[in-house]
């Protein structure tokens, strides 16, 4: 093993008792991983103790060296807790741990199909006990994404304008850090037409694309066109400004969906898209 963070981190789980096993996941797990030195280290600790792993910060330091900040987050897996715990370390390594109920080791074997996390890919750095020996294989299917059907396509693309209908009033109230921040960027830009563009994506690959969590690495698989498009679709905060952005994503999430729906066989509801535009302009004109 050639890294040294993962060598020190294996160094200190074979030195620490309550730890029984060690496992990478994400990125640094893939074989394909895009991984640059500002990857993140996610690793999973299944403990005998994870109160104690849950609570106390020195462990952190022990296991790799002085701390720069940390953020702490709670979950589930098979009924049992789980904990988040991740770290940004002086030297600007960012390990995100995952602290997990030995237990889970079984739970994870006997169960059928990997996790989703797991099944993007995980590498075993320790595992004292032999217990993850049948863990089933990562497919790197989990991710993939699937053809919708015609109604969640429908709906994907009516959801889409009825938050539209929420851009008009908020401009014309003065809410716009409302308006830009969560309704252009989030609701429209993040949400809609993010898995708008996801699709299209997947339907040039013929369903074989896995996007990147939130967004990450999307300006990669875009052509110039609708790269350009989108970098035109970001606002100040400032009522015209936002105004031209809406109209400018307004634009770019009809041709993509029609796109989308020729690629399904399913039709693009212009109706709506032309109504919706028509009443944006109306309130516009008003506005001004």
């Amino acid at each position: 093993m050639s890294d040294r963070v993962l060598e020190a981190l294996v160094a200190w789980g074979e030195r620490t008792p309550e730890v029984r096993a060690m496992i990478l996941t994400s990125s640094r797990a893939r074989p394909d991983g895009p991984v640059d030195e500002f990857s993140d280290y996610d690793v999973i600790l299944a403990v005998t103790d994870p109160e104690r792993f849950a609570g106390d910060l020195a462990w952190q330091e022990e296991a790799y060296g002085p701390r720069l900040v940390g953020w702490s987050d709670e979950d589930e897996l098979f009924g049992l807790p789980t904990r988040f715990r991740g770290v940004v370390y002086r030297d600007h390594v960012k390990v995100d741990y995952t602290i997990w109920p030995d237990a889970l080791l079984e739970s994870v074997a006997a169960h059928p199909a990997p996790r989703e996390g797991l099944d993007h890919g995980y590498r075993i750095l320790l595992d004292k006990d032999d217990r993850t020996l049948d863990w089933p294989e990562p497919t790197f299917t989990a991710y993939v994404l699937a053809p919708p059907s015609e109604a969640e396509y429908r709906a994907q693309v009516e959801e889409f304008w009825w938050d539209v209908s929420y851009l008009p009033k908020s401009v014309r109230r003065g809410d716009l850090f409302f308006a830009s921040s969560f309704m252009l960027e989030h609701d429209l830009k993040f949400v809609s037409l993010r898995r708008m563009l996801e699709w299209r994506i997947a339907v040039q690959r013929d369903w074989t694309f896995a996007p990147g969590s939130h967004g990450r690495r999307l300006e990669q698989h875009l052509d110039a066109e609708t790269l350009h498009d989108l970098s035109e679709t970001y606002a100040s905060l400032d009522a015209d400004a936002i105004w031209a952005a809406v109209f400018r994503l307004a634009a770019l999430y009809g041709r993509v969906a029609t796109d989308v729906a020729a690629a399904l066989g399913y039709e693009y509801p212009q109706e709506i898209d032309d109504r919706m535009t028509a009443y944006l302009d109306a309130v516009r004109k008003q506005d001004r």
